[in-house]
Parts: structure tokens; sequence; C-alpha cells
């Protein structure tokens, strides 16, 4: 049985410290009875605590690394709902390949090589399936080399005979891959070769109460890291599986379910638009690792901008640093916009002007992450706001104009501008970044 919070508070050192973020040992003990914090916020809890809180201070879901020289982690999620607090470890993208695949190579280095950058991070494949879909060992372990001579990125080895997973796994370069997949008759033998290799473990079965047996078995046999999957041949199947499996490790604490899940969008698919829409549900409910069967670059792009979207902390947006930032080498005499420093107000604003080949300034503001009207109207845009950053980013020394660009959207904060910034001329800009260009021709 899992502890409760006044269990929990007992064998806490009862400082009230706040160390660990929290405003008592009390208030960070209900956290930790909900699996909403980890015992290593406390930097005073004794080593004696520590073991007697270990059931209570392991995370409901386990979190489980793939590869090793680009590696991935899933699990170790607390929430069903992203508004709780957030989630953590976004799902991996793999894409499938058959062994027999005369593309394999082609498409080991797509995954190794595919890359887009948005709001300043860089989005990427993280994992190549190998399906033994030849069922011939050798065929599957030289696909394995071929396949690791272009990638360093972890592999999902997919095969159910443990002599071709064997014989794999001396191909793969040791760099911690996926088993896929134990089952009823096979989960001892694939057990050994994870515990083996140092490898994680996939188990599958159509229902909950199958893997929980499954999960059973392997830890029994030495694996921790395990990733679960439930089959499933529909969309409503799927989501009711994954839901289950959340709540049953969250709200439950059911130990031998708490594992991150995989899943294969392609499966009960009628075509590439359907797996991507398999594939958003499980980004959003709760997938850990997704399996691509097709790889076209707007639908990839799509789905790693949404996961992007879902597993930002909602509390903390994605943010730059405040500053005067130069763009398209800008000289003295040229333009002086701000915008605040919510990541995709930065990159759309700095795109744009980019995009031009137009050179300006951009002062970025401190808004808290916030967008431009978010931040007006939670008072973190306003004319104090900007004026402030005028001065501490010494805007004067490097322009030899005094007029700055506000976005159109606040234009009501102009008079006031004027006023915090005298002899300043303020000018109201665009209200979308789309129309930046057209206003910077007529620069003056």
């Amino acid at each position: 049985m899992p502890l409760s919070g006044l269990e929990i508070y007992k064998l806490l050192p009862k400082t009230n410290c706040k160390e660990c973020g929290f405003p008592t040992c009390l208030a960070f003990a209900m956290k930790l009875a909900a699996k909403q914090a980890e015992l290593a916020a406390c930097p005073y809890v004794s080593e004696e605590a520590k073991q007697a809180l270990a059931a209570a201070a392991a995370p409901p879901i386990r979190l489980v690394t793939l590869g090793t020289e680009r590696n991935f982690a899933v699990g170790n999620e607390t929430v069903l709902f992203r508004h709780e607090k957030t989630f953590y470890h976004e799902p991996g993208l793999a894409l499938r390949v058959k062994d027999n695949d005369p593309a394999l190579e082609e498409k080991a280095a797509l995954v190794e090589s595919f890359a887009v950058e948005r709001v300043g991070v860089d989005l990427t494949m993280n994992a190549l399936a190998i399906e033994n879909a030849s069922g011939d060992v050798g065929t599957f372990a030289g696909a394995v080399a071929k396949a690791r001579a272009k990638t360093k990125a972890p592999f999902i080895l997919m095969s159910d005979s443990p002599d071709a997973m064997k014989a794999a796994l001396e191909k793969e370069g040791g760099m911690k891959p996926l088993i896929y997949a134990a089952s009823d008759g096979n989960v001892e033998a694939m057990a050994a070769l994870a515990k083996a290799h140092g490898a994680s473990l996939a188990v599958k079965a159509e229902t909950l109460d199958g893997l929980a047996a499954l999960t059973e078995k392997a830890t029994a046999a030495g694996v921790e890291d395990l990733v679960l999957h439930p089959v499933h041949n529909s969309l409503s199947g799927a989501l009711a599986a994954f839901t289950q499996l959340r709540r049953l490790a969250l709200k439950k604490n059911f130990r031998p379910l708490g594992y991150p899940i995989i899943t294969f969008a392609g499966a009960g698919a009628n075509s590439p638009e359907e797996e991507t829409i398999a594939a958003a549900q499980a980004i959003c409910k709760y997938a850990g690792i997704i399996v691509l069967d097709h790889f076209d670059p707007a639908d990839v792009y799509a789905l790693m901008t949404l996961r992007q979207n879902i597993y930002t902390d909602p509390q903390k947006p994605i943010q730059v640093s405040p500053g005067l930032y130069e763009i398209n080498n800008p000289k003295p005499g040229d333009p002086l916009l701000v915008t605040t420093n919510f990541s995709l107000t930065y990159f759309s604003v700095a795109g744009e002007v980019e995009g031009a080949g137009k050179p300006a300034w951009l002062l970025v503001t401190d808004s808290e992450g916030m967008s431009v009207l978010t931040a007006w109207a939670a008072g973190k845009f306003d004319a104090e706001v900007v004026a402030k950053a005028v001065k501490n980013f010494q805007v004067e020394s490097k322009i030899n104009h005094h007029k700055i660009i506000i976005p159109g959207f606040v234009a009501t904060i102009s008079g006031e501008l004027e006023e915090e910034l005298p002899g300043w001329e303020v000018l109201v800009g665009p209200r979308e970044a789309v129309d930046i260009p057209a206003y910077l021709k007529l620069w003056q």
C-alpha cells in the first residue's frame, strides 16, 4: 500500500526550510504522496528515510532511456492533464523500416539527418525501428549493421524470434536499443537478452492483465526498463487503453503497469493521413514512443510542432533572453522595434525582419514569456517596462535616433511611453508580424 502524506511527513526532517520549493515539510509530504514531487528535492532527508520512502519516492511511471550518443527518455510523468502541472518527457518519434527494404540505408540516414528549427529549438526524429519482416536471422542482423553505419539514433529491434534478436543485438553497437517484443511465448528468452545487452524491453498483450503478468515476469528476470504495448486496432481502443494505463499508474499506483507506452500509429490506418491522426492522438494521450510507417516532412513537422506545444510547461512558456538583438547587421540609423520575450513572438518578428532583408534592432523586454497582448493585459508589457528595457540595455549607445516602433496591438501605450522616454518619437507598427516587411520599407 502506498504511504499517506502524514506517514511520509513523519520521516521528513520537519525543518520547513522551503528549499524543496514548498512552504512546509507537510506540503512537500502531500506532494510526494500524490506523486507530484521527488524526494531528491529535499536536501536534508536522512539515508534511513530515503530507504523507508523508496517506494513512495519512486515515480509512478518509470523513466526509460533509449540510446547513448543520441538518447531520449520517456516516462516519469506525474499528472493526467498537462494543466495540472506539466508533462516532462515528450514522446519519441520513430520510423519503421523492414529488414528487406532496399531503401533501408536511405531511411536510416533520413532519421539521422532530418531536423527542423522552431522557436529556437531543433526538432528531430528520435529512433529507427527495424522489423524482421523477412523472418531470416542473417537478413535481420545484416540490416541492423547497415543501419548502424548510417545513424547513431537508438534502434527499436522488432522480432518475435529470440535467435533473430540475439543476432541483431550483436550488430547493434551497444547503444541501448529497445527490444520489441516479449509476449507469453518468449518473455523469458527476451528478458534474458535484454539483461545481457543492457537493453530496454517492450512487452505486448491484448489485455491490461496480460501486460501486468508480462512485466512481473520480466522484472523477476532482472529487467527494470520496460515499455508497454497494449495491442489495439482502433483510435478509440488506443485511447481507452492508454488512458486506463495512465490512471492505473498515477491514481492507483499500480506498479506492474507503471511504464511508458509504445504505439504503432499505422496499425489499422488506411492511409498516411489516418496514421498522422493516430500519431497526433498518441502524442496527446499518452504514448511514450510513436512508430510511424510513412515519412512525409510536412506531416512529421506538424507532429513535432504538436509535441513541442503539448510538452511545454503551461506555467513557464518558452522564452528568449531579454536584450537588444541585431538583425541583418544593423547600423545606428536603422529602425528599432520592440516586442516581448515569448519565443514564438520573438522568432515570428525576427524571422519576418530577417526574411525581408532589412537591417533592424529588436528590443526584447522581459514579459515572463507572455505574448504581446497577454503581457499587456497582465501589466508585463507597458510603457514603464519598455522604457526600463531601453535604459537597461543601453539602446541609446547603439542607435543615433530616438524612434521606437511598438506593436500595433498596444498602440494605447504610445502616449505613456513618450512620457517615460522624453524626446523620443513612438511609432505604431503593424499588428501582425507578417506585415512588418512592408512597414519597414517606409522607414525613413
